[in-house]
């Protein structure tokens, strides 16, 4: 029979080391936004009576291109914007990932379906040729 000290350690087992890793992360990571009223700027674009905002309450949100400098959000809007709509974040890297990677991602976009599902491609100009040509008819058909 475990002892009263051994049913606290059981129990702060699996609790303490998740917020000791939360406490460990970068500042950036911890204050990112988690809601779209949380995201600062572009208020024609992200405030409350907007198109964006709108959409996404809706899911309808599409196809997006996010462009800007190194930091300027465009990771963290995706990921806001897939929270917010109840979809699942499919990421992928455009510099590390391969065909492969790609056509298995492309799989799991169709299987939770383009309304459940929200892919993200980083550093999507680095794709090659093949990739691309990969990517174009989810992209076109709304899959993807």
């Amino acid at each position: 029979m475990p002892t009263a000290m051994e049913d606290d350690a059981k129990d702060s087992l699996f609790r303490e080391p998740a917020e000791a890793h939360k406490t460990r992360q970068p500042l950036a990571e911890r204050m990112r936004p988690c809601t779209i009223m949380e995201v600062l700027g572009q208020q024609h674009v992200l405030g409350s009576d907007s198109l964006l905002p709108n959409l996404i309450k809706e899911n309808r949100v599409g196809n997006l291109i996010l462009a800007g400098p190194p930091g300027s959000g465009k990771t963290t809007l995706a990921t806001v914007i897939a929270a917010e709509s109840g979809c699942k974040l499919l990421r992928v890297n455009a510099v590390t990932s391969n065909v492969a990677e790609l056509r298995e991602t492309l799989k799991l976009s169709r299987y939770h379906g383009s309304a459940n599902c929200l892919l993200f491609v980083d550093e999507i100009h680095r794709f090659n040729k093949a990739q691309q040509d990969l990517l174009l008819p989810d992209v076109e058909s709304g899959d993807a």
